[in-house]
């Protein structure tokens, strides 16, 4: 569903009703909604991929993998018996060494999606990390988020092999980190890294799709809320969406959800593990 020419396309729940997600069968199991691999994490940042896979869960996938340091394998397993919780080895920040790009051969083989930048921390590390795993994503749809985002912006060429597969939900920081010195436009971000880019209430294809929304609030920017908006749209890839749709759809539900919770508890103090409740109620009301 492109938007007209020469302008974005805005964002209603009349425009999603006509543009339906994926259903499930109802004679399907899990593996029909796909798996998602959320790799991210360090031994100070254990939430932010709690929150990315729960979200993803919440939208609907229906597999879950976490590939994290093994400092906090143990209690993201506690706190997600949902999820299959790797640990794995940490580098100098606390956060994945690059080296585990080797152990996650077979975790990237069997997932429909991998969302990568949850809790990460060092830019150096993540890119060396880019490097080393981005290869080996044959099949999967990718969702680079946070400090991915910024290691990416120097390694433009690793988007290439994923034309048609890579989505990026940057912040602010982080768009000003891909445009490189360069007035961009989120249009020009996705042209620049072929890919889905959703940012600043916007999504853009490089294919010249571009929508906005005017949904969401202040209190969407609160720590991990970024983690739950990859986390959402890498769960709606899992389930079957196209790129462009799960980044429309995402960031449309992310932020509907937001404005549920500031109905409720003002525009801000809410919290980013509170969306993950909301998400259903905001898909069920879409479908109706």
């Amino acid at each position: 569903m492109p938007p007209a020419d020469g302008a974005p396309a805005v964002v209603t729940p009349r425009l999603l009703r006509a543009w339906p997600l994926p259903e499930p069968s109802d004679d399907g199991d899990n593996h029909d909604r796909g798996t998602v691999l959320v790799v991210g994490g360090a031994d100070s940042t254990p939430g932010a991929v709690l929150l990315a896979g729960l979200a993803a869960l919440r939208v609907g996938a229906g597999r879950l993998q976490v590939a994290t340091v093994r400092a906090t394998q143990a209690a993201l397993g506690v706190a997600l018996p949902e999820a299959m919780v790797l640990g794995l080895e940490a580098g100098p920040s606390g956060s994945l060494a690059p080296s585990v790009a080797a152990d996650l051969e077979s975790a990237v083989d069997s997932a429909a999606v991998v969302v990568l930048g949850p809790g990460l921390l060092d830019k150096g590390e993540v890119g060396e990390l880019l490097a080393a795993l981005l290869p080996k994503v044959a099949h999967a749809s990718v969702v680079l988020d946070a400090v991915a985002l910024s290691a990416l912006a120097t390694r433009a060429d690793l988007c290439g092999p994923l034309s048609g597969r890579l989505v990026l939900t940057p912040n602010g920081g982080e768009v000003k980190a891909l445009c490189r010195g360069d007035d961009l436009d989120v249009p020009g971000l996705a042209a620049r890294y072929g890919a889905v880019v959703a940012a600043s209430r916007e999504v853009a294809d490089p294919d010249g799709g571009w929508w906005s929304s005017e949904t969401g609030g202040i209190g969407l920017g609160t720590s991990g809320s970024g983690d739950v908006l990859a986390g959402v749209v890498g769960g709606l890839l899992a389930r079957g969406c196209t790129p462009s749709q799960a980044a429309v759809w995402g960031q449309y539900v992310h932020a509907a959800a937001g404005d549920r919770l500031a109905a409720d508890l003002g525009r801000t103090g809410y919290l980013a593990r509170e969306l993950l409740d909301e998400l259903v109620p905001v898909l069920s009301g879409l479908r109706s």
